[in-house]
């Protein structure tokens, strides 16, 4: 990591904690995971707070476990109740959306077969089982 890149993300990160309202593209972008290496499996934790699991996809394709999210909250108020003739007429209308994509390549001893994940209290865990690699195969040479 640059210098500069640190920089950046420490007065990112300091504004998102002043702001809390206000979108930096740094504070939920880019949800934190926890990777743990077991002996029989790799577990991940991930802290997606106010979503559920019909918000997050979950997929692996070719060793690449992809995680992703596209999640959007609007409210709307209006001063006066009759103004719901108008239909066409905001008066206020605030949108909030958030997505961000997270790719991690595994290694080549995990089950693809076997991988699980669940949702509970706003935290993504993935299980991701582990097999035994095959041993490197002698080929004998034969004279031609």
């Amino acid at each position: 990591m640059t210098e500069l890149a640190l920089f950046n993300n420490f007065f990112d990160n300091a504004l998102c904690d002043v702001v809390r309202d206000w979108d930096f593209g740094t504070s939920f972008a880019m949800p934190k995971v926890d990777v743990k290496e077991e002996k029989d499996a790799y577990t991940m934790h991930m802290d997606l707070p106010g979503m559920s699991e019909n918000d997050v996809n979950v997929e692996l394709d070719h060793n690449v476990l992809t995680i992703s999210s596209h999640h959007e909250e609007s409210t709307e108020e209006k001063s006066d109740k009759k103004a719901k003739k108008d239909a066409g007429k905001y008066l206020i209308r605030e949108r909030r959306v958030s997505e961000f994509t997270r790719r991690f390549t595994l290694p080549d001893d995990v089950n693809g077969e076997h991988v699980a994940a669940s949702f509970k209290n706003g935290v993504l865990t993935v299980s991701i089982p582990r097999k035994e690699l095959a041993a490197p195969k002698r080929i004998a040479i034969t004279a031609a």
